[in-house]
């Protein structure tokens, strides 16, 4: 069996080095990871695989155009997971037009450059190409908010509220078009909230521990009301995984953790396991501050996740509870990645 070429966008960052490591230890494929290595991205999150065989990193932004083009060119990749993109929302509303470029404008180019080089026209999948696989990793806030009940499914309407999602969405929509127009092969995944190790200091969680050992006010938005559905990243990864492998060609499948869990929740049970593995004088949750919410803050986002569940046999090993714990723990471990 003929191994694949795999180019995984983003592979230095939180998810995607994930990804990486499962990918490398579990197939074997040739996986190059591309990272431009911005302030999100770390190459110690690859540091488990740095020696494999079968692992390639390139250094690169999927912005340029011409950059990416001789990629494709040289190497010949017939699989693209794609990860790259701008994902803070705070960052999104103080500067949009990084997310513009990287999320839109990025996908775009590593969808025509895949287009290029697997099919020689609309239809026309070149035969030494005929497993091609493009897989865009998305969001649930693509679909907007969500009131007390209901939740996402591949039907919702999209409604992005901030900059950041609605760039995601229309990465989306890129990636949606080239597989009406040139049927070309595509899957979208659009995931809900990840958390685990790797994850970058400024997200909720790594926010929440840092704040926490640090003895500093720990901030959390509005009334701490705001719900999210949290998914262990190993989870997503796996989830990835199946969808690249046996997923419909330009279908969507929402992956989700079926985990709803209020933020004041969150930093709550944080505190608490702090509590116990790293006591300090006093309870961590004192240290919990209300602040300002944040300008168009999304109250609920949940998925529904029966699609993947029932056609490709995923489902989430973690629930909320196991995976923070294994989370709070990595961080301790790893403290330098909070600094």
């Amino acid at each position: 069996m003929t191994n694949n070429k795999v180019l995984i966008t983003g592979g230095a960052g939180f998810i995607g080095s994930n990804y990486a490591i499962m990918a490398v230890k579990q197939t074997t494929d040739e996986i190059f990871v591309l990272d431009s290595l911005t302030y999100a991205a770390n190459m110690g999150n690859l540091k488990a695989i740095s020696e494999a065989k079968n692992f390639h990193f390139i250094e690169g932004d999927i912005c340029d155009q011409a950059f990416i083009k001789l990629l494709f060119e040289e190497h010949k990749f017939d699989r693209v997971i794609h990860f790259a993109a701008e994902s803070h929302v705070d960052n999104s509303i103080t500067n949009p037009g990084a997310f513009i470029a990287t999320n839109i404008v990025g996908t775009f180019n590593l969808l025509h450059a895949a287009y290029t080089t697997w099919m020689d026209g609309p239809n026309k999948l070149k035969s030494t190409f005929k497993n091609a696989r493009f897989l865009h990793v998305s969001t649930d806030e693509v679909y907007g908010t969500l009131g007390k009940t209901g939740l996402f499914t591949e039907e919702t309407a999209y409604a992005p509220n901030s900059p950041y999602s609605a760039s995601k969405a229309s990465s989306d929509f890129l990636v949606r078009s080239y597989f009406h127009t040139y049927h070309m092969p595509v899957v979208t995944t659009n995931c809900s909230n990840n958390y685990g190790p790797h994850q970058h200091k400024e997200k909720l969680i790594p926010t929440i521990i840092r704040k926490a050992i640090s003895g500093a006010a720990i901030p959390i938005y509005g009334d701490g009301k705001n719900v999210r559905d949290w998914l262990y990243v190993e989870d997503h990864c796996e989830g990835i995984l199946l969808a690249v492998a046996e997923g419909e060609l330009g279908e969507t499948y929402n992956i989700g953790g079926r985990n709803e869990r209020e933020n004041i929740y969150i930093a709550h049970t944080i505190c608490d396991i702090l509590d116990k593995i790293k006591p300090a004088a006093a309870s961590y949750r004192e240290q919990i501050t209300y602040v300002t919410d944040r300008p168009g803050h999304d109250f609920r986002y949940a998925i529904d996740a029966t699609k993947i569940e029932k056609d490709l046999g995923w489902k989430a090993k973690e629930n909320f509870e196991s995976g923070i714990k294994k989370t709070v723990e990595w961080y301790l471990v790893n403290e330098g990645r909070l600094l």
